[in-house]
């Protein structure tokens, strides 16, 4: 169903109520762009959607969301917990502007076993759990699945690597070597006993850590007394590294359910939400997560969002608990513990008043949320001290809220790729970067390249597809800035400052020289401003983008074989070729007549590979 507005600039509100339904359902709100700028479920859409427009004690913040309304778009669902599920997926697919926002985790770590039925695997995994095997976690980062990754190595040797290494081994490697593998490439472990660690591996990812020593003391004392102390002492080993870990990490003697910790903290208009995940008794870390439009939300809804989003999504990789400790009760707790309970295919626990254990870790929770949120905090008011002291630098008349830097990266004209990073008052907007693969320009010529670069940035800017900045920064001299103030005249863009940043004579940081576009004259910032602070970091932060996507796209083009670029010259007549000729090297020193004695290779096709390596 879709209501619009009687003109462009209004919306009338009761011509929609009149035949709104009362089902369950969600409801998109769209501004006049046409885009959706707030989504929400409803167990009764008429009731739910007329509080818009007849309670007067709305907030400032949705006063403002309404006005901006121009027409509302609902889908009716059989029940609320379906208008839940919409909503969530609708919320992380088009991320409205005035919806309370999680980062898009899409998916998170898991420690993978693979299924092969002699020799499984175990490995790093992200992504669709679509393939056949185990799954063990989340993790709530990359770097704690691999530590825990290298932690397995050294107490069960089951092999982590690829299938096509393992496929082609005729000698242990280097694993083996250091006692991180049992080389079952070349069967120096047979099946049983590999099975065997496979098993204990799977036990101990369970957190069934006291079973596998218990298996371990009675496979030592058996082999002690058959007298194969060395077997003993590998298993003694095993044991007292356990013990070790089952110290650190164990966190209650009484179950290994799977459980959320979550914990929510507001304070100067930003909002915190601490995550730890226990799996099996292990505690496998901790997450801080940010919302977006947290202002004057409360903590319900916080922590109602970030389930929404966090669980029940079918868009995340993240597996629902058995039981999620709050700090607060969550806006629609029930609803959110019914849908859970649903997905899970047995009842999710909410707890929130808790004791004893549970008490101590929301406590832990409460207090990282509290440390990540005042460094949040301090780093905020650090940057905005930064760009008010760059207003006063640049003698604007307010302060800037958006820069944007352009950076070139090339090795001698080679893959040249263009940067585009962004920072606002927050820090740094990694979703608004920008990368630009530069083409048709002589190799080597920056000015082309950063003409090329702004233009293409600019004029999508220029059809909607993103905002302008309020400043304008340009890695290099006059001679950039140049090219800047040539490509937003064409485009007719105004009201943007540019500055060009220089290296200077010892293109050491701080004796930077600044080119203000208008001024004939370069200036230096003194070392310890504020304002040459905020420029370098996003001068670096451009650099390092712009590095790292010129050494990709190098490095695709280099392990590209420059027969591939050979028209009509396919992959079976490669492989042919470098096989008769014993590689590139042989093929690029034959003759039109040597090339052409290969079968399939007609006269034609032939002068085209020597062309190729001889024009």
């Amino acid at each position: 169903m879709n209501s619009s507005g009687t003109s462009e600039n209004s919306f009338d509100s009761k011509a929609l109520l009149k035949d709104l339904t009362s089902s369950p359902g969600v409801y998109r709100m769209l501004n006049e762009k046409k885009d959706v700028i707030y989504v929400g479920k409803a167990k009764n859409l008429k009731k739910r959607v007329s509080s818009y427009f007849t309670k007067s004690d709305l907030t400032p913040k949705t006063r403002v969301m309404v006005a901006h309304i121009r027409s509302i778009e609902v889908t009716v669902t059989h029940t609320e917990n379906e208008a839940l599920i919409l909503e969530s997926n609708l919320i992380k697919s088009l991320r409205p502007q005035y919806n309370i926002l999680y980062r898009d985790d899409k998916s998170y770590p898991y420690i993978y076993l693979s299924a092969d039925k002699k020799y499984p695997r175990l490995s790093y995994y992200r992504g669709s759990r679509k393939e056949k095997g185990r799954f063990f976690g989340p993790y709530p980062s990359a770097g704690a699945t691999r530590e825990s990754l290298n932690l397995l190595q050294k107490l069960f040797p089951v092999r982590q690597c690829e299938d096509s290494f393992f496929g082609n081994r005729s000698r242990p490697c280097l694993q083996y070597q250091i006692k991180r593998c049992s080389a079952p490439c070349v069967d120096l472990i047979s099946a049983e006993k590999y099975a065997e660690e496979v098993h204990h591996a799977s036990m101990f990812l369970e957190g069934k850590n006291n079973e596998v020593i218990n298996e371990l003391a009675a496979k030592m004392e058996y082999e002690s007394a058959k007298q194969a102390y060395e077997v003993a002492a590998k298993y003694r080993d095993q044991i007292a590294v356990l013990s070790k870990i089952q110290e650190r990490q164990y966190i209650s003697s009484e179950g290994r359910k799977d459980i959320d910790v979550i914990a929510a903290i507001t304070a100067g208009g930003v909002a915190c939400v601490q995550v730890f995940y226990f799996r099996g008794g292990n505690n496998l870390g901790n997450k801080s997560f940010f919302p977006k439009q947290a202002k004057d939300r409360s903590i319900a809804e916080l922590l109602g969002a970030f389930v929404a989003q966090h669980y029940v999504s079918k868009q995340t990789g993240h597996s629902i608990p058995a039981e999620i400790v709050f700090s607060e009760k969550p806006a629609d707790a029930n609803l959110l513990q019914e849908v859970l309970s649903e997905q899970l295919g047995k009842k999710v626990m909410f707890s929130f008043n808790v004791r004893t254990e549970r008490s101590r870790w929301l406590q832990l929770a409460m207090t990282n949320a509290k440390n990540a949120l005042d460094t949040r905090l301090a780093n905020k008011a650090n940057i905005l001290s930064r760009f008010e002291n760059l207003q006063d630098a640049l003698g604007l008349e307010s302060m800037p809220l958006r820069i944007e830097c352009f950076d070139i990266s090339h090795t001698m004209g080679e893959a040249t790729v263009a940067s585009c990073v962004v920072c606002d008052t927050n820090g740094m907007l990694k979703s608004d970067y920008r990368r630009f693969n530069i083409k048709d320009i002589t190799p080597g010529d920056d000015y082309a390249a950063m003409h090329q670069a702004l233009t293409r940035r600019y004029k999508r800017i220029q059809e909607g597809e993103g905002k302008l900045p309020d400043v304008l920064l340009i890695d290099g001299a006059k001679g950039q800035l140049t090219q800047a103030e040539k490509v937003l005249e064409e485009l007719q863009v105004t009201g943007v400052i540019m500055l060009g940043v220089a290296k200077g004579v010892d293109r050491k940081p701080g004796m930077e020289t600044l080119w203000l576009s208008g001024n004939s004259q370069p200036f230096i910032l003194p070392p310890h401003s504020p304002a040459l602070h905020l420029i370098q970091m996003v001068r670096d932060e451009s650099h390092r983008f712009a590095i790292q996507g010129h050494r990709a796209r190098r490095g695709k083009k280099r392990e590209t074989s420059v027969l591939e670029e050979i028209p009509g010259l396919g992959p079976k007549r490669r492989q042919l070729l470098l096989r008769q000729f014993g590689g590139l090297q042989g093929v690029s020193s034959a003759g039109v007549e040597d090339l052409a004695r290969i079968n399939g290779i007609s006269k034609g096709l032939a002068q085209k590979i020597y062309d190729v390596f001889h024009q």
